[in-house]
């Protein structure tokens, strides 16, 4: 599926715990809309990257400035982009919108902890370790119906989340509300 995304939000974030798809979902939709992806996790700087690895959570301290870094690329980009970072506390999210100066839209991709340990057990290559997961979910403050944003249930095949994520951003209502999409 391949659309020019007339109607879709200039500036998203793919959100949610580690393992929950961002990076998969956010390149397939980038390349469904003709726009530019940055994956969050190239962003972090160094030392967030070896606290992960060694399975040390990371603190808002160490955050901020990673957060603050993805709000200003939102808010250089002249084209459609689309960044995955897991914002995963209302904070986060209004960091990013603070710096990107423009609407953001976050797209939520909600799953159990249960699907999620199990991607994440399959993936190989990436720093943040499944014990990690549990801190994820115990900082996870899912958007309310006041943020611009979407929540899309990951438990489908790839293609037809993209598709979920697509038809709900391109309604009239848009992501001016949360809205869910459970489709299986």
């Amino acid at each position: 599926m391949t659309t020019q995304g007339g109607d879709m939000p200039r500036r998203m974030i793919v959100m949610g715990v580690a393992g929950s798809g961002k990076s998969s979902v956010g390149e397939a939709f980038a390349t469904c809309l003709g726009a530019t992806y940055l994956d969050g996790d190239a962003l972090h700087p160094p030392g967030n990257i070896d606290k992960m690895s060694r399975g040390v959570p990371l603190t808002d301290t160490d955050r901020m400035p990673w957060l603050r870094d993805i709000g200003r690329r939102l808010n250089a980009a002249g084209d459609r982009m689309i960044i995955g970072c897991s914002a995963l506390k209302r904070a986060y999210r209004e960091t990013i919108v603070a710096e990107a100066r423009h609407p953001v839209t976050f797209i939520y991709l909600a799953g159990t902890r249960q699907v999620i340990a199990a991607r994440m057990s399959a993936r190989s290559g990436h720093f943040m370790p499944t014990s990690l997961l549990d801190s994820q979910f115990a900082a996870l403050e899912e958007p309310q119906d006041d943020e611009n944003a979407i929540r899309v249930d990951i438990d489908q095949p790839l293609d037809a989340l993209v598709r979920t994520t697509v038809e709900l951003l391109a309604t009239p209502s848009g992501a001016t509300r949360l809205e869910t999409a459970d489709r299986r």
